[in-house]
């Protein structure tokens, strides 16, 4: 599994070294843009808009718009500085809460946390204390150049991290359009709904629910897979800018040199028989 951050996880002082692996992955199915005429691939350009020109990696900046088209430039040296200076490998603990007192609208993102070298009997301590007082801690890291606020808890016998959000990257509720202020529900109907509810009640298990979306979007893909198969056109693409074209034009001159000479040779041959 691949290792996506490596440092150390620190309660009191407890010192864990660690390894951060990505708990979960997106299965959407991609698909390709073709051209429709040709079935050739879409690409995509990074253009100037004031020069109309395509750009390279090297020639862009990164930059803040603090108002329209107000912006502040940020040196690339400068954000890495800022970076060296926030990205601390070791992650502290600084509290311990109940896992219920966290609504779920805060979590964003979930690691696995292994043990590295020398780290398991710390490791170990760290999972039986969470299991045996209930709690999560709640602690600090920057992923990504990413200051994150995450919580560490205990699943299936490991630790596992969750990324979440900072209480000013929730958007207020109270900005949420057209939510009735009193309870408008009928006594009979609430009485059916809860009756609909107690029914429909189980113990959760993850693996009974499955992406039908996408299982159907894979078998109409393997029918039309072994039926027919487009095959992207194998047409050059047309010189668009000026090395290309210089190339072209200096291609084209020595083409036409050659007919000349060619030409001369003949009208020669031609004069003297």
């Amino acid at each position: 599994m691949h290792t996506v951050w490596k440092g150390s996880i620190s309660f009191g002082l407890v010192n864990i070294p660690v390894k951060l692996h990505t708990a979960t992955e997106n299965k959407d199915i991609k698909l390709r843009q073709l051209h429709k005429d040709c079935n050739t691939p879409i690409s995509y350009k990074k253009v100037c808009e004031g020069c109309n020109k395509e750009v390279k990696d090297t020639d862009i900046v990164k930059a803040y718009e603090y108002a329209k088209n107000k912006f502040v430039v940020l040196d690339a040296e400068e954000l890495e500085n800022l970076r060296k200076e926030n990205e601390d490998k070791a992650v502290e603990i600084i509290d311990f809460v109940k896992i219920e007192e966290i609504d779920p609208i805060y979590f964003d993102r979930s690691y696995f946390l292994s043990p590295d070298t020398t780290g398991s009997k710390a490791y170990s301590l760290l999972r039986k204390t969470l299991e045996e007082s209930g709690k999560i801690g709640v602690a600090k890291i920057v992923i990504r150049s990413k200051e994150q606020l995450a919580i560490v808890r205990v699943y299936k016998d490991y630790l596992v991290m969750e990324t979440i959000h900072f209480p000013d990257e929730v958007r207020n509720v109270a900005d949420v359009p057209n939510i009735p202020s009193e309870q408008i529900a009928v006594q009979k109907e609430l009485d059916t709904a809860l009756l609909l509810v107690d029914q429909l009640t189980t113990v959760f298990e993850p693996t009974k629910y499955t992406d039908e979306y996408r299982t159907a979007l894979m078998e109409l893909i393997e029918v039309k897979k072994a039926n027919s198969t487009v095959t992207a056109s194998d047409k050059q693409p047309v010189p668009n800018n000026v090395t290309d074209l210089m190339t072209a034009l200096q291609a084209s001159l020595d083409k036409t040199k050659t007919k000349k000479k060619a030409t001369t040779r003949k009208k020669a041959t031609k004069k003297t028989s």
